[in-house]
């Protein structure tokens, strides 16, 4: 997803020595974690036909479950109730965005659904970095989803619209509580106990929609394939980045997502937009990219006089 789609948040980020920072390394890992989610995306869209919607995202999530799981092994003792109830809405979260962009891009291109999607985190930064120039920032990011509906929405479908802000509403609860699990669990084991939340809330409606299709051999081995490139695979690339850029580089760089996404879906789906739908992605692009630009400046220390 744009700024970021992994179903594996990155760690806290640490900034790297100066020397370091902007390698042409680390920009080649953020890139690469980018095309992996966006093709990870891609690839759901192929399983579609074989397991609907719901298997797909059933797949995705346990298998991305079990295999942390078999990583990570947390303990279940020794937290609070508060922790449980993060991990529960950090659960629910990742279930219900997964579930919603995934109805999204079976309805409608994957770039203008990554693009709508952004929308949720680009407005959480908004609200956050409470500047006038995050507002401004906003109002580009909506001029982009006008001229998205300029070739008309029975194109996108009102649903598939619909489901993308759905899903970007939900990744921005992913990320409010993704950071709440991570000050309170060690390592990643907060996030292996919500993705397996995440994997049993949808396993009943995945097993109801596909059946015993989720055990083909086949089926099982493209859902394997959707778990690394979407979670494993992105996590571990975004991982080594943070350790060589500075984050504010790094958001601005995964704020590329649409346009990864446009590619992907076009390269693996065939899915052709307009020119009007390009520009659109483009100014969506461009706010997100101010937006984190803003609050990395509201977040910095004032210069010493």
């Amino acid at each position: 997803m744009a700024v970021t789609e992994t179903l594996l948040p990155a760690p806290p980020p640490v900034d790297a020595p100066a020397a370091r920072r902007g390698g042409v390394a680390a920009v080649g890992l953020v890139l690469g974690g980018a095309l992996s989610v966006q093709f990870g995306s891609a690839m759901a869209a192929l399983l579609f036909p074989r397991t609907g919607v719901a298997g797909a995202v059933t797949l995705r999530l346990t298998i991305a479950a079990v295999l942390l799981l078999l990583v990570c092994r947390p303990r279940l003792r020794g937290y609070d109730r508060g922790a449980w109830v993060a991990v529960c809405a950090f659960g629910l979260a990742l279930a219900g965005m997964n579930s919603l962009f995934y109805q999204a891009i079976e309805r409608i291109p994957l770039g203008p659904a990554v693009t709508l999607e952004v929308l949720g985190p680009l407005a959480l930064s908004v609200f956050t970095a409470r500047r006038l120039a995050s507002w401004c920032w906003a109002g580009l990011a909506l001029a982009g989803v006008a001229l998205l509906g300029q070739g008309g929405f029975d194109r996108l479908t009102p649903a598939g619209v619909a489901f993308a802000f759905g899903a970007g509403a939900m990744w921005a609860a992913y990320i409010v509580f993704s950071a709440r699990v991570g000050g309170r669990f060690p390592g990643a084991d907060g996030l292996a106990l919500a993705l397996s939340l995440a994997a049993l809330v949808t396993l009943p409606i995945g097993i109801a929609d596909a059946g015993m299709v989720l055990l083909d051999p086949r089926v099982l081995a493209l859902g394997a394939g959707l778990a690394v490139l979407a979670s494993g695979l992105p996590y571990t690339l975004e991982l080594l980045a943070l350790r060589r850029m500075p984050t504010a580089t790094f958001a601005v760089l995964m704020s590329l997502g649409p346009a990864i996404a446009t590619l992907a879906g076009w390269l693996v789906l065939h899915q052709a937009l307009t020119v009007l739908e390009c520009v659109a992605i483009v100014l969506v692009i461009a706010a997100s990219i101010g937006a984190v630009r803003v609050r990395a400046a509201a977040a910095a220390p004032p210069a010493p006089r």
